[in-house]
C-alpha cells in the first residue's frame, strides 16, 4: 500500500514520500521488516524514539512520531508527525488491513466484559451467524482459538485479526475494550455497530491518574468511538451507569438500558434454582420467562447486556430469549469446577474489591454451611485495593485464606501483609497450591469454596518468570478428577 493511501488526505507529503510502498506497520522495532512504517510511541517504560535507529537498520522507510518528538534521520526516511500518534497508528492499521466483520460491538467496564462477549457470541451462533469474540480469553471463532497478549490487542495485531476473521467468513464479532486499550487508542479505527457498559469500580489506578480518569477512558467508547445512531447498552444500577447513559445520549447514540431498572430489557424477577436461575424479563410489551443455567445476579446482568447488544444489532427479543437456556459460562468466571466432601468448588477471575464482593454474594445463597474464599493480590499493580479486598473477604465469607496471586517483582509476603491488615482473622498461606488444599480440607457438606483471582490463567508471574500454574489443574489433582 502506498503511503498516500495509508495516512490522512490532508497530511503533507512530497511526491516521493506519497509513492512509498509500505509493506507493514509496527510499534516494536524488533518486528520491523524492509518497507515498514515504524511508530515511535512514547510509553510508560520507554520512549519509542530511542528505537528509531534500530527500526531503520531493520528496513523502516517511514517513522510515525509525536509532533514534539526529537527524531534525527537521513533525508531518505520519511517522518509523519501527529498530535496523537497512537490514534494515527490505529487508523493506519485499519486502512492497511481493510476488512473486519460487518457487525462489530465493544464491551467495556471493570467486570463482566469476558462473560458478555462470550454470551453474545453464543447468542449470535445460535441465531445462525458466524461469530467471534476477542478479549481476555483470546480469540474465539468457529475456525478455532488463538491466545492474545492483552485483553484489547495492539492496534496492528487487532486489525490484522479482524481482517482474517472477515476473510474466514465471520460477520459478527464482540471485542472487550479495556481502559488501557481505550486510553492507548488500540481500538480506534474499528467500525462499531454498538457498545456496552457493564459497571465500574476501583481497578488499574496504578495506571490511571485517578478514578475520574479511569471512568473517562471507559467513556471514550461512547463519546468518541461509536458513530451517531449506534446502540449504547447500559447496565443500570449505579450513578456511574446513569452518567454513562447521559454521555451516550448527548453523543447521539441509541441508549438501551438493561437490568432491574432497565427500559429496553427489564428484569422483573429472578428465582434461584439448584444449578441456575429462573428469570422473568420484559422487553417492551413482551414478557419472557427463561431458565439461565448459571448462578449469580451479576451473570444475569451480563446476559442482559449481551441480549441488549444482540437487540442493538437487529435481533428480535423472542429469538434472543430462546437462546438463554443454552448459554454456558466462560472458563474461570464463577465456574463450578468440582464437588468435594459434599461441598461445591468455584473458580473465578475476581481480582477487585467489587468483584470479590459480587462473587461471594452470588455464592452465599448456595452455601447452607460455610462460605470459604482463597485469594490474593497481584504485585506491581494498584496497592490501594489490597486492604479493600481483605476487608470485603472478611465481611462476606466465613473463612478467608490469603495467598499469592501474581506477585511479579514485589515481595509476596509484603503483599499478603497488606491484605491481612484488613482481615486479621484470615489464614495466611503463601504457596497457592497449599492454600487451595487448605480451602478444600476446610470443606464439609453444604459448604462452598471460591478460589478467586486467576480464573482461566495457566501461569503465575513470579519476578520476571511465568511459572506454570492453573487453579483448575490444582483442584483437579487434589480432588482426583479432571476438570
Amino acid at each position: 500500500m502506498k503511503l498516500s493511501e495509508l495516512i490522512d488526505a490532508e497530511a503533507s507529503l512530497s511526491q516521493g514520500e506519497a509513492s512509498l510502498e509500505i509493506s507493514g506497520l509496527s510499534a516494536d522495532s524488533r518486528a520491523v521488516q524492509p518497507g515498514f512504517l515504524f511508530a515511535a510511541l512514547a510509553g510508560t517504560l520507554a520512549d519509542g524514539a530511542r528505537f528509531v535507529p534500530d527500526a531503520i537498520a531493520r528496513g523502516a522507510v517511514v517513522i510515525l512520531a509525536d509532533t514534539d518528538a526529537v527524531i534525527d534521520v537521513a533525508d531518505n526516511i520519511a517522518i509523519i508527525r501527529s498530535d496523537d500518534p497512537r490514534r494515527a497508528l490505529a487508523l493506519m492499521a485499519a486502512r492497511f488491513y481493510g476488512g473486519q466483520p460487518e457487525t462489530m460491538v465493544a464491551i467495556t467496564g471493570t467486570n463482566g466484559k469476558t462473560s458478555v462477549a462470550s454470551f453474545l457470541q453464543q447468542i449470535w451462533a445460535q441465531l445462525g451467524h458466524q461469530a467471534a469474540s476477542l478479549g481476555t480469553l483470546g480469540v474465539s471463532a468457529p475456525m478455532g482459538h488463538k491466545d492474545l497478549q492483552h485483553t484489547t490487542p495492539d492496534p496492528v495485531v487487532l486489525h490484522e485479526i479482524l481482517r482474517d476473521l472477515a476473510d474466514d467468513g465471520v460477520s459478527y464479532a464482540a471485542l472487550e475494550t479495556s481502559s488501557h486499550g481505550l486510553a492507548q487508542r488500540r481500538c480506534d479505527g474499528v467500525k462499531f455497530t454498538a457498545g456496552a457498559f457493564t459497571n465500574i469500580s476501583r481497578d488499574h489506578l496504578d495506571y490511571h491518574e485517578s478514578f475520574e480518569d479511569y471512568f473517562a477512558q471507559k467513556a471514550r467508547l461512547f463519546t468518541e468511538l461509536l458513530p451517531k445512531g449506534a446502540g449504547a447498552v447500559i447496565c443500570t444500577g449505579s450513578p456511574e451507569a446513569d452518567e454513562m447513559a447521559k454521555l451516550a445520549d448527548q453523543s447521539g447514540l441509541n441508549v438501551l438500558t438493561v437490568g432491574p431498572e432497565g427500559e429496553a430489557l427489564k428484569l422483573l424477577s429472578s428465582e434461584r434454582q439448584d444449578a441456575g436461575q429462573k428469570l422473568k424479563i420484559a422487553a417492551g410489551a413482551e414478557t419472557f420467562e427463561v431458565e439461565l443455567p448459571l448462578v449469580g445476579d451479576f451473570q444475569v446482568s451480563n446476559v442482559l447486556a449481551a441480549a441488549g447488544l444482540a437487540m442493538a444489532c437487529g435481533a428480535k427479543p423472542a429469538d434472543i430469549m430462546a437462546c438463554v437456556p443454552r448459554l454456558e459460562g466462560p472458563k474461570g468466571r464463577l465456574e463450578n469446577v468440582a464437588k468435594y466432601n459434599g461441598a461445591q468448588v468455584f473458580i473465578d477471575y475476581a481480582h477487585t474489591p467489587d468483584a470479590i464482593e459480587t462473587a461471594l454474594d452470588a455464592l452465599r445463597p448456595y452455601a447452607t454451611g460455610k462460605l470459604v474464599i482463597v485469594f490474593g493480590c497481584g504485585g506491581d499493580r494498584d496497592k490501594g485495593k489490597r486492604k479493600q479486598m481483605g476487608a470485603v473477604a472478611q465481611a462476606h465469607s466465613d473463612l478467608a485464606i490469603v495467598t499469592d496471586d501474581n506477585p511479579r517483582n514485589e515481595n509476596p509476603a509484603a503483599i499478603r501483609a497488606e491484605i491481612m491488615q484488613a482481615c486479621p482473622e484470615a489464614q495466611e498461606i503463601g504457596d497457592r497450591r497449599d492454600a487451595i488444599a487448605a480451602g478444600l480440607d476446610a470443606l464439609g457438606p453444604g459448604d462452598v469454596l471460591l478460589i478467586a483471582g486467576k480464573g482461566h490463567e495457566t501461569g503465575q508471574i513470579i519476578g520476571d518468570q511465568v511459572m506454570v500454574f492453573s487453579d483448575h489443574d490444582v483442584v483437579a489433582d487434589l480432588v482426583g478428577r479432571a476438570l
